[in-house]
């Protein structure tokens, strides 16, 4: 296939790039603010750039990781939120469905309220924030623009990415330099490798799987259960790591605190393999060769 990968820059992108690549595909990559050698400057929010952009790639898939992720950020500029997590990919899928492809976009558990979690995709969302609200909105937008769009809900990704700026690398930096560093441990989450998401993505487009689809880690544990493993997987000083309660950490945002997601349907239908935190940690301390 020939693919068109909006947010090439970044830790999905980055790795969907990769993946297809490897697959034999023809891919393309853009970037945003983030620029990397081969890759094609892009704003989302230039909605005529898109659509010029997906015409001279002629793709038969167009994967749209881009979007605003930041979700406290999120809660104090929401008209930045929309315009980057609903209009921008709206219009991308309208300029994909234009030229004959599908899309996939990319969103999230935060669009549920963490009451009655893991949620499987028959499940209502309700968000609780901006961010959350601002992707629940984009999923019905692509739906709507593109008739062969695939939603993927994700939780949570890690793995190596070319920003080095994932949670993960976050906590590695924080014990290797003796910094206290405090995690939520009634926030439920779903742990997602990117490797393994790119991968399910990759199939899912292949096998023409459109509809909403739950790719993440098959676990559900709390953020600072997810940071002991990464202490134990990079050999770090957990010492200075504190489990606290969301409510201590003051975030501008609420968060969902029993969430993490279902992905009985994604298991059941992928070749792909939904990695553990574990194992996933494990891949990526090895593709980092961080010894």
């Amino acid at each position: 296939m020939r693919a068109l990968v909006i947010g090439a820059s970044g830790q999905v992108g980055a790795a969907l790039l990769s993946h297809l690549r490897a697959r034999g595909h023809e891919a393309q990559g853009t970037h945003g603010g983030h620029p990397l050698p081969g890759l094609t400057p892009l704003d989302i929010l230039d909605h005529e750039a898109t659509a010029r952009a997906v015409a001279a790639a002629r793709p038969d898939w167009v994967f749209c990781p881009a979007g605003l992720s930041h979700v406290d950020y999120c809660e104090d500029h929401p008209d930045e939120a929309l315009a980057a997590n609903y209009d921008g990919p709206r219009e991308a899928a309208r300029a994909a469905h234009a030229a004959g492809a599908g899309f996939v976009f990319y969103s999230t558990d935060y669009v549920f309220n963490g009451e009655a979690g893991p949620y499987g995709e028959d499940d209502p969302p309700r968000p609780l924030s901006i961010y959350g609200r601002s992707k629940w909105e984009g999923e019905r937008a692509v739906v709507t623009a593109c008739p062969r769009a695939v939603v993927i809900r994700t939780s949570v990704i890690y793995g190596p990415e070319p920003q080095g700026k994932n949670h993960v690398y976050q906590l590695i930096r924080a014990c290797r330099e003796g910094r206290a560093f405090r995690l939520a441990s009634d926030q439920r989450v779903s742990p997602t490798y990117n490797a393994d998401l790119a991968a399910a993505s990759v199939e899912l487009a292949e096998r023409a799987l459109g509809g909403l689809w739950h790719v993440a880690g098959p676990e559900v544990l709390d953020r600072y259960a997810f940071a002991l493993l990464v202490a134990r997987e990079f050999g770090l000083d957990a010492s200075r790591l504190s489990a606290v309660k969301t409510v201590e950490l003051a975030q501008k945002a609420p968060r969902p605190l029993m969430g993490g997601l279902k992905v009985a349907k994604a298991r059941a239908a992928l070749a792909t393999p939904l990695r553990g935190a574990a194992e996933g940690l494990a891949a990526m301390h090895r593709a980092l060769g961080d010894g």
